[in-house]
């Protein structure tokens, strides 16, 4: 969590997909408590050896728990109602970039920033780090929390961004290693060219108990600014054999990386596309928004098994769209991307803070959005988009959270969430409540495996 803050028409994939954009089957829920101020940051994960748990985490503030801002939420029906877990917070640090990520042994890990005092200093002491805490119990309780990396008694350098990842393929030689990528500011804000971002990673062989020494995997990097020159959204993903693939964005475009040896080491970077204008976009009425890409693949049994998706958003017809790619051979060719959202091109309408899940079981391919397709100024509302084709084709359907204004003088997060298995899929974002207030909402959604037929 860090400080808050044309490609012609020939290169690009256009798909007419079906206009479903209505009133849809989906049940929307509260996840946070009345308490919480200015939630944001969401991420959730659904457990594959009891997909009635999720678990849920998000950035907040509770002035019941004044000294605590690692929060996580357990939820045994599947997402309708949910338990606040606040966890034990030594040195009293803030806490944020929240990730959760069972494995398939149904132990859930969580993964997250720690710090205190990075933008002061008349602070007696500084922090600056990352770690990850495991539950096996669905994530009502938490052991001991596991340290990546820490940095004490200094501003810098500084870690941003950590997203963490298991790999549940039965076919993988590494199955149940534990991947973690971010990046790396050597001097956070600084303008300085020799002050660098880049991405690194680490990774556990033991669930979670140890983390390797971090590594840096990018060739290239980018400016310390937090801006479309910085390299950032860093996103693990796994095949059924057990490669590990790393995308991020930066000067450079989308940068991908490739280990196939359970992250001991990583080949050549290589550019596989375009953020055109940048991952930091402009969009009324948001403190800031960007289009950091989500990369996942597909695990399971469908004619698509081993497809590498990237998900992004830019700004390349005009507006904020949500954009889609992919390769079926390992990462060493890409199809153009496909634009996931079903307005008219070049229409003013922004769509923005896009997310990814894709079903271990079907194969379905989900995307969430913040869509304002159908309205006018900062009013806002949110899309669920859909792919049963290997991402060729999307079918976009309109999440039931009713439509709310924004205020750019709120911090609004930098990201959302989703995940989904075996036709259950569980989108969980940020929304106002009032002017000057967040509130954190899932959908929960119930496809027929493979299909787009929602069960009621």
């Amino acid at each position: 969590m860090t400080k808050f803050i044309f490609l012609s028409a020939f290169l690009f994939c256009f798909i007419i997909i079906n206009k479903n954009n209505l009133a849809q089957s989906n049940e929307v829920v509260q996840v946070s408590t009345p308490l919480e101020k200015i939630p944001a940051e969401t991420t959730i994960s659904i457990n594959p050896q009891n997909p009635q748990n999720v678990v849920a985490s998000f950035y907040n503030k509770n002035p019941k728990y004044p000294s605590i801002t690692d929060f996580t939420y357990a939820s045994f029906d599947g997402g309708k109602t949910w338990k606040e877990v606040p966890n034990n917070n030594p040195e009293k640090r803030i806490q944020g970039d929240d990730a959760v990520a069972f494995g398939s042994d149904g132990i859930v890990y969580h993964s997250y920033l720690s710090f205190f005092g990075s933008w002061d200093n008349n602070v007696r002491k500084q922090y600056s780090g990352i770690y990850v805490s495991s539950s096996t119990d669905g994530g009502l309780t938490w052991g001991i929390r596991s340290v990546v990396v820490d940095h004490i008694n200094t501003s810098a350098p500084m870690e941003d961004k950590p997203y963490v990842v298991v790999d549940n393929s039965s076919s993988s030689p590494y199955k149940d290693n534990v991947y973690i990528a971010w990046t790396h500011f050597q001097k956070y804000g600084s303008k300085n060219p020799a002050d660098s971002s880049q991405i690194y990673f680490s990774r556990s062989i033991d669930s979670g108990k140890s983390f390797s020494v971090p590594m840096r995997i990018s060739e290239t990097g980018g400016d310390c600014l937090d801006s479309s020159n910085t390299v950032e959204g860093a996103i693990t993903a796994v095949s059924p054999d057990g490669n590990v693939y790393v995308v991020w964005a930066g000067p450079k475009g989308l940068v991908f990386t490739e280990s196939k040896d359970g992250g001991k080491t990583f080949g050549r970077n290589k550019v596989i596309g375009f953020v055109y204008h940048g991952w930091d976009m402009e969009v009324p009425g948001i403190y800031r928004a960007n289009g950091m890409p989500v990369t996942k693949v597909d695990l399971s049994n469908s004619k698509y098994r081993g497809t590498i998706y990237v998900n992004w958003a830019d700004d390349r017809f005009g507006d904020p769209d949500v954009f889609v790619k992919y390769s079926r051979d390992g990462g060493r060719s890409w199809s153009n991307p496909i634009r996931v959202n079903d307005d008219k091109v070049d229409n003013g309408k922004y769509q923005f803070f896009t997310w990814m899940a894709v079903d271990p079981i079907d194969g379905s391919v989900n995307v969430i959005f913040y869509d304002r397709a159908d309205y006018d100024s900062t009013e806002t509302g949110l899309t669920l988009a859909r792919s049963i084709d290997g991402g060729k084709t999307f079918v976009n359907y309109k999440i039931n959270q009713p439509a709310f204004n924004c205020n750019p003088d709120i911090f609004f997060g930098d990201y959302t969430g989703i995940d989904a298995y075996n036709g259950e899929v569980i989108p969980i974002y940020m929304y106002f409540k009032n002017k000057n207030d967040l509130g954190i909402a899932a959908a929960i959604f119930h496809f027929k495996p493979g299909t787009q037929e929602q069960i009621k």
